[in-house]
């Protein structure tokens, strides 16, 4: 909205010291971070008030890990204050014609609302189960339907793949071959060290691979070429079970205190970079990347996110204040993988999200293993300890802060790998 407002003043001949600043994108995202970390940092606590007033907290399972009853009561719900404050900061700073911003503020809101109303359908099961004597662990299945879940996953898969794919303002520029004929519309000409290079827009489902020199695949190949026309089909497809895996990856990562919020802050760093590159014509021409034209702006929604994830861990870090919820998790796992999908980077999702991958994998593993073995052996064996991963390392006795820690720390690694793909092919 600000950015609207100073070129209005500007279309009004109204010239004052500053008007130009929200003409640069730098700006702009700093502006991002700064406001995000001030909304959670502030507010944060209030919600916090609030939600102990309403009695929003959180119920634990006896699951013998250490430390888990002092975690009984903490308020959840958290990530209300997340999603304000990606929102607030995007509204105010972003230019809300370009579709990625548009795009990534319906991902947002879509599945804060679905996250929502599952910890909120948890919530009143519990205080019923309360007032009634019932059993906590049947209480937390009242959530939700898992089914539920995965259709709002879908259906977002669904608005991401279609926009992106039929959306005339979504393009890619490539580099034109050969030279253009005199007059011909298509061809876009930039000149690049002093050298005319010609371009042209594409809207085919193009992907990045890492660490190869030609590094561009189009989806379209994996069809046989009489089905090439249904491209669009497989492209929703793929773009659905990103998003799904992704999400779920972080909702099953939100254990331990602080081990989500800080993992997707790390991941929108890496992204962030990724999408100011691609958006930025001399930037992609550098690294030999694809230029996404308005891509840029979407660096403002990035960096809001990233602000929102450090000031929320303010409160979120060992020993958490509040949790983030599915209302938190949910969100961000969402956001994380329409924006690598928005900047083609799909690919480098296994990892950039390596702690999500090993987190949902984990989960999968031990319990495809424990009903062979059931069925096999009439018992039940398993892989881990516990499952997700990070409860693993709770049972072998590793205090829960070394375990988050290091979480990061592995983040922090496949971040610069994938960061690092940039150049290295």
């Amino acid at each position: 909205m600000l950015y609207h407002l100073f070129e209005w003043f500007k279309a009004q001949g109204m010239n004052f010291p500053g008007i130009n600043l929200m003409d640069f994108i730098s700006v702009r995202v700093m502006l991002a971070v700064l406001l995000s970390l001030l909304i959670t940092m502030v507010y944060g606590k209030k919600l916090i008030k609030f939600l102990q007033k309403k009695q929003v907290g959180e119920t634990v399972r006896d699951l013998g890990l250490a430390g888990e009853q002092s975690k009984k009561g903490t308020p959840t719900m958290g990530g209300l204050i997340i999603i304000a404050a990606i929102i607030i900061p995007t509204l105010l700073l972003a230019r809300l014609d370009t579709v990625y911003v548009v795009l990534m503020l319906v991902a947002t809101v879509w599945l804060g609302i679905i996250g929502f109303i599952d910890d909120y359908l948890k919530l009143r099961s519990k205080k019923l189960a309360q007032q009634q004597g019932m059993n906590y662990k049947k209480a937390d299945k009242d959530g939700l339907a898992g089914w539920f879940k995965i259709l709002g996953q879908v259906g977002l898969g669904i608005t991401v793949g279609a926009v992106l794919y039929f959306n005339s303002n979504v393009t890619i520029w490539r580099e034109y071959q050969g030279t253009p004929k005199p007059g011909d519309s298509t061809v876009i000409t930039k000149i690049v060290n002093n050298q005319p290079k010609h371009f042209v827009e594409t809207k085919e489902p193009i992907t990045t691979i890492p660490l190869i020199k030609n590094h561009e695949f189009n989806y379209t190949k994996l069809l046989p070429a009489g089905l090439r026309q249904y491209s669009w089909v497989l492209y929703i497809l793929i773009v659905i079970f990103i998003i799904t895996a992704v999400s779920n990856g972080a909702n099953i990562t939100d254990g331990l205190d602080g081990l989500a919020t800080g993992t997707s802050a790390l991941i929108g760093v890496c992204l962030g970079i990724f999408a100011y590159a691609s958006g930025n014509f001399f930037f992609a021409d550098y690294l030999n990347i694809m230029y996404i034209p308005g891509l840029g702006e979407l660096s403002i929604f990035i960096a809001a996110m990233i602000g929102a994830c450090i000031g929320f861990l303010w409160y979120n870090s060992y020993p958490a204040q509040v949790f983030m919820g599915d209302t938190g998790s949910l969100t961000l796992g969402g956001i994380i993988a329409s924006i690598a999908i928005i900047v083609h980077k799909e690919l480098l999702i296994p990892i950039f999200c390596g702690v999500f991958l090993v987190e949902l994998v984990s989960v999968m593993v031990q319990v495809t293993y424990f009903k062979y073995t059931k069925k096999k052996f009439g018992e039940g064996r398993r892989i881990f300890l516990m499952s997700p991963l990070h409860h693993h390392y709770q049972k072998k006795g590793l205090p829960e802060a070394k375990i988050v820690t290091r979480f990061w720390i592995v983040t922090v690694l496949c971040v610069i790998l994938s960061i690092a793909t940039l150049k290295l092919r």
